[in-house]
């Protein structure tokens, strides 16, 4: 990474920065379940390439008590029986919701949900999803 071309962001757009943080503290004080709330982080990170996010999120997922066998496998969900079908759901709505080439299946995948998380979860998910989107893209600006 050029120092002289990148863009110190937290100094640059403090107060934007300030209130994206406040948006996370707002999402984690929803109670939402922590560890899928890392792996979610963790696979739109995976998706979108950002390494230093993947890098982060994993090393928090440790931190909440994931295991290492479960983060080995979150790229491959859908192969794998490591995961609850709630889970999977969430993995399902955060690559539709990253990937933003799969608006044909939020209709069916909204239902999905419904059985498994309540709106107001479904919202903090959908959050979730697209802070972690941001905060790539962000990150990613410097790369």
């Amino acid at each position: 990474m050029n120092v002289h071309t990148t863009i110190n962001h937290y100094e640059s757009g403090a107060q934007i920065m300030t209130a994206l943080q406040g948006v996370e503290a707002t999402i984690a004080a929803t109670g939402f379940d922590e560890k899928l709330h890392h792996l979610i982080l963790l696979r739109a990170s995976q998706i979108n390439g950002c390494g230093f996010c993947v890098k982060m999120h994993t090393r928090d997922a440790r931190k909440a008590g994931e295991t290492s066998e479960r983060l080995d496998h979150l790229i491959i969900w859908r192969h794998c029986d490591d995961f609850s079908e709630k889970e999977k759901l969430a993995f399902e709505w955060t690559e539709a919701l990253t990937e933003l080439n799969k608006e044909d299946q939020l209709s069916r995948l909204r239902q999905e949900l419904k059985k498994h998380y309540s709106d107001q979860e479904i919202s903090t998910l959908t959050a979730m999803v697209g802070m972690i989107n941001l905060w790539n893209r962000i990150a990613i600006s410097n790369h």
